[in-house]
């Protein structure tokens, strides 16, 4: 985008300022005022605009760490182009520690939104038209659901050869071709033509260091390919990228409860088991079985589940053994273990 001033809730923000804006949203019953928190920063140098996004499920607060560090990076000091960074979306979430809405709505299943819809379309609008919309790049940070961690992990239109190149930079190995979800921000966002990552990791209402580490790092190689930063030598093990055309849930054939076998980052193959279901007294009732050769990349933590329940999320690989090694190699770039201070 052109180097010009660029206007954020009645905020200019003019080539290298940056800014913290409050964009004014519908005001809870008790009149109490409420606003989204974002973060402008600009280059004197132009380049691409991004939007990092966090909390659009008020239960996922992972993100708002990772934009946190980010905006207290180092890296990002001599930026070039725009970084919009958005810790809270759906602030109204947040506050009740909820996924959704106050009207029991998904905010992502209600983009590109409207000035006269719902509470939930007016939240959508109000962020598009004042963010998403005048960008050209975009990393919206998910967690699993409440009682589910997800392995860190791109899901993007990887048929789109722009966005492949981003997803490979944000330098994770699990990459999953995911298909645009009506009402999702990723659909409003691509239907614009902004062109953006969905990062999943970790679980709902948990900070999970890994994950928050990946998050981070992820963002900045994402800027440092779009040429908003400088190149850097990369430090550690190097980390091969793979993608998934599919993916799965494995479902509770029996109610009980569930002894894990498996757990994220796993290579499986069809026929191990990935968990034991018992009855109360610990009678075995059944077990829970990899239903073809993959990676698990979602699993539920709870130790309950009801008969048809889904409890592990595989994704499918032409070398899956492969991508296990490098999930662990990228465990071991991000929390390296302590050396022992004797040695």
């Amino acid at each position: 985008m052109v180097n010009d001033v660029l206007t954020i809730g009645g905020e200019s923000i003019a080539p290298g300022e940056t800014k913290k804006i409050e964009l004014e949203m519908p005001p809870l019953y008790t009149a109490t005022n409420m606003s989204i928190p974002v973060y402008v920063r600009r280059g004197k140098r132009p380049g691409p605009t991004m939007f990092v996004s966090a909390a659009i499920h008020g239960d996922e607060l992972n993100g708002i760490e990772i934009v946190g560090r980010l905006i207290r990076s180092k890296a990002i000091e001599r930026i070039r182009g725009t970084l919009i960074a958005v810790p809270m979306v759906n602030v109204y979430g947040v506050l009740n520690q909820s996924r959704y809405l106050p009207d029991r709505r998904d905010l992502n299943r209600s983009f590109p939104g409207s000035k006269k819809g719902s509470l939930a379309g007016r939240l959508a609008n109000l962020f598009f038209k004042e963010v998403v919309s005048k960008c050209d790049v975009g990393i919206d940070l998910h967690t699993g659901a409440i009682h589910r961690s997800n392995l860190p992990q791109i899901r993007a239109d990887l048929d789109d050869a722009a966005v492949l190149e981003m997803a490979k930079a944000f330098g994770v190995p699990v990459l999953l071709n995911a298909e645009l979800r009506d009402g999702s921000l990723r659909e409003a966002a691509s239907a614009n033509g902004v062109k953006i990552l969905l990062y999943e990791a970790g679980q709902a209402l948990r900070y999970d260091e890994f994950s928050i580490r990946a998050g981070v790092k992820g963002i900045i190689n994402t800027m440092r390919h779009l040429g908003m930063l400088n190149k850097s030598r990369s430090k550690g093990h190097s980390i091969e990228r793979f993608i998934a055309r599919q993916s799965g849930w494995v479902r509770a054939p029996e109610s009980g409860f569930v002894t894990h076998l498996a757990q994220l980052g796993d290579h499986v193959e069809k026929g191990d088991k990935l968990a034991i279901i018992a009855d109360p007294f610990g009678n075995y009732l059944d077990s829970i079985v990899s239903p073809a050769e993959g990676v698990v990349i979602g699993k539920q933590n709870i130790p309950l589940t009801q008969e048809g329940e889904a409890i592990y999320h595989i994704a499918y690989f032409s070398e899956p053994d492969t991508v296990a090694e490098h999930v662990e190699l990228l465990q071991d770039n991000l929390l390296p273990q302590e050396q022992d201070p004797g040695l």
